[in-house]
């Protein structure tokens, strides 16, 4: 008898997450799974256990990417505040078919999940409040920079910030019109620029 080829945790992983990512927890069946992963149902749960727990571990994934992705973007700019301003222009240059279109992954599952599964979304709430942290680090670093007053509260900027970056992609998920949607990043990157110390 033919043996199934060995699978690969990381590619199966990431396709687990785009997967779960496009259908949502509920909508997305087994036999999606079997499909997306090129697996057989009992080799999903030897590896990943459960759906859950292959969900939680999909769904850690798409956090630390992004993180990852939020600090690289600061890592390369000339500064914080243009780095939080060039977080929204960024997705009026993505690709027709990049993956950030969609609406965050994050708050999908907090949605799909808050009253049906607890586990899921304590840990999606936790990641939501790990990237705030994120911004209101990137606030503080501006601020030390001198780029914002120091009467500014970082914890609210970051608050107002990641509001703005839901707001936004759901727009984007939703199809709002091009000219429309780049008008309105644009606006949110303005509302970060305007904030900056102004040099006399």
């Amino acid at each position: 008898m033919a043996r199934s080829a060995p699978y690969d945790r990381e590619i199966a992983l990431d396709a687990a997450m785009v997967l779960f990512w496009e259908k949502g927890f509920h909508a997305t069946s087994l036999k999606d799974l079997e499909a997306r992963l090129a697996m057989k149902p009992g080799s999903i749960y030897a590896a990943f256990t459960s759906k859950e727990n292959l969900y939680l571990l999909a769904l850690r994934r798409y956090f630390e990417k992004s993180r990852a992705g939020f600090r690289d973007q600061l890592a390369r700019a000339t500064s914080p505040l243009d780095a939080l301003a060039e977080q929204f222009r960024t997705y009026g240059r993505l690709a027709p078919d990049d993956l950030a279109r969609q609406a965050c992954m994050l708050t999908k599952t907090m949605v799909d999940t808050r009253t049906t599964d607890p586990a899921i979304a304590d840990t999606t709430r936790d990641y939501l409040t790990a990237m705030q942290n994120e911004f209101v680090a990137a606030f503080v670093a501006a601020q030390n920079a001198g780029e914002l007053p120091a009467s500014a509260d970082p914890n609210r900027l970051a608050r107002r910030f990641q509001a703005n970056v839901t707001a936004l992609r759901l727009a984007m998920h939703q199809g709002m019109d091009t000219e429309d949607f780049n008008q309105l990043a644009e606006d949110m990157a303005s509302e970060i620029d305007d904030k900056r110390v102004k040099v006399t």
